[in-house]
């Protein structure tokens, strides 16, 4: 028996890929055992006739997190990723021809706003100095630590901070302290479907997205989003890391409080000493642990929305499309009603548009454009009728529409010469998302710290998880801490030497 301690990841998505490493930088041997035939999980890649797609996230941000999970590995960021800004970040189209580049330039920021509302300026600095505020307390306090226990979390000196960071209040209502036009407020509070929300139903907290847009940057790694993943997996190997791909677990194995062993589908057995699940949690318990109450009780929490993916590789080029366009839908609030409550699409839906090509013109053949079509709409639910067919279509109308009446592109769809598309049914059978909900589970007040489900499994003390649905939450820097998060608590209750100290007792003969 080797006396080094055996860590098995569950997928290779980046909070599978950036634990292994930790836990390979920290002396376990580490196997990622992956269902795909590459990393990367939901933040993968298409690469088809030389056009290349991001599947999942486009946009780079917090990008000090990114940093010190290189760092954490004995490596400078620098080193592996070509990191350029986009600014402006967005070009945001209203449905009455209003346009607005959102930018960390105040003078163009102010000249902007102010065409909209006289009075927006002042309301806007402010609204930015707020999630300034949010950031800091919550990677300081809240996203950026591990809590053991109920009392950590609202303890005397976490109490006042949640109220200051407005975790009760709405993220939608608050932007009325700010912004008096609902465009404005529109404009400032979509970002919460990065994380699958809704900004009615979203913390009031989450102000902090813009503030790390306009203050920190939305930057773009030449090669796309899958160059991170890629840089990311060629440390973890350099550490020693294996990957093991095309190798879906079937099932863990546990006895009394530890697990010991998974299956693969091939039927191959892997026994090792700890476990991290970086498959979806939902997926985990419901689909992999042995039955459980757990499982049931997640069926009944809050998930993410899902989205329509439109991949089209088009034969022309259209530059007026920037980097990354959003097209809000004119009943602002219906749309999140229709996709949070009724789980299907917006009768006036809302999307956004990725030409990576303007930024990194090997995305796309010379002369021709790359794009990306991100369409929110409800996550899967057996209790409603979902006619996917025809919400595609009605989705892919719309965008031919708008683009026509906003940016005078009447002919694209004579231009595309593919089309790959994903819609909630992708998601679900492609990573084993939960409902297809492409985020994971939600982030209301109740589902957030102590509260969200924890990074390791109540009974079996050798099982623990990381990703977008454990603490902390989604997002791609997000799941970095998760990954950060859940080793230093595999460091605290399992070191490697604590696991080799059992191994050479006098009970194995040593």
């Amino acid at each position: 028996m080797s006396a080094k301690s055996q860590a098995i990841v569950i997928g290779a998505g980046i909070g599978g890929i950036a634990t292994a490493a930790r836990l390979a930088k920290n002396g376990f041997d580490v196997t990622v055992l992956e269902k795909n035939d590459k990393s990367g999980g939901r933040c993968n890649q298409i690469v088809k006739d030389g056009h290349r797609f991001d599947i999942g996230p486009t946009l780079f941000l917090m990008p000090e997190i990114w940093e010190e999970t290189f760092a954490s590995l004995g490596e400078k960021m620098s080193d592996h990723l070509d990191l350029r800004r986009i600014d402006p970040t967005y070009k945001v189209h209203f449905d009455d021809g209003l346009q607005l580049q959102l930018t960390s330039d105040l003078g163009k920021m102010q000249t902007q706003l102010e065409q909209v509302d006289k009075n927006a300026f002042p309301g806007f600095l402010g609204y930015i100095a707020e999630g300034a505020k949010h950031y800091k307390i919550s990677v300081e306090k809240f996203v950026g630590r591990n809590f053991y226990n109920i009392f950590e979390y609202f303890s005397l000196t976490n109490l006042p901070l949640i109220f200051q960071l407005k975790a009760l209040d709405k993220h939608y209502r608050n932007t009325s302290r700010f912004f008096k036009d609902e465009r404005l407020k529109a404009a400032f509070t979509f970002q919460n479907m990065y994380l699958g929300l809704s900004p009615y139903d979203a913390p009031a907290t989450y102000s902090l997205l813009q503030y790390t847009e306009l203050a920190e940057g939305v930057w773009y790694p030449i090669g796309g989003m899958y160059a991170a993943i890629e840089a990311l997996t060629r440390v973890a190997e350099k550490l020693g890391v294996k990957f093991v791909y095309n190798s879906p677990v079937k099932a863990i194995q546990a006895e009394g409080s530890r697990v010991h062993s998974l299956e693969t589908e091939d039927g191959q057995i892997y026994a090792a000493d700890l476990f991290v699940g970086n498959a979806d949690l939902p997926y985990i318990y419901k689909e992999l642990l042995p039955r459980n109450n757990e499982a049931e009780k997640l069926d009944k929490k809050l998930y993410t929305c899902s989205t329509i993916m439109f991949y089209w590789g088009v034969d022309k080029q259209y530059p007026q499309i920037a980097h990354h366009n959003v097209f809000l839908a004119g009943d602002y609030k219906a749309s999140f009603d229709q996709i949070f409550d009724d789980h299907k699409l917006p009768e006036q839906p809302s999307f956004y548009v990725h030409a990576p090509a303007r930024t990194d013109p090997a995305a796309a053949p010379q002369g021709q454009e790359t794009l990306y079509v991100l369409v929110p709409v409800g996550h899967l639910d057996e209790t409603k009728k979902q006619d996917w067919d025809a919400m595609v279509n009605r989705a892919r109308e719309t965008v031919f529409a708008r683009l026509e009446k906003e940016m005078g592109i009447s002919d694209l769809r004579e231009h595309i010469k593919f089309e790959i598309t994903y819609t909630p049914k992708e998601w679900k059978q492609n990573f084993n998302l939960e409902k297809g909900a492409a985020f994971g589970l939600s982030h209301n007040f109740w589902q957030v710290g102590f509260l969200r489900p924890q990074n390791r499994h109540a009974q079996f003390k050798n099982m623990y998880f990381a990703g977008a649905s454990t603490h902390p939450g989604t997002g791609l820097p997000i799941v970095l801490l998760s990954a950060k998060l859940t080793t230093q608590r595999i460091m605290k209750e399992m070191p490697p030497a604590k696991v080799t100290a059992l191994k050479l007792s006098p009970a194995t003969g040593d």
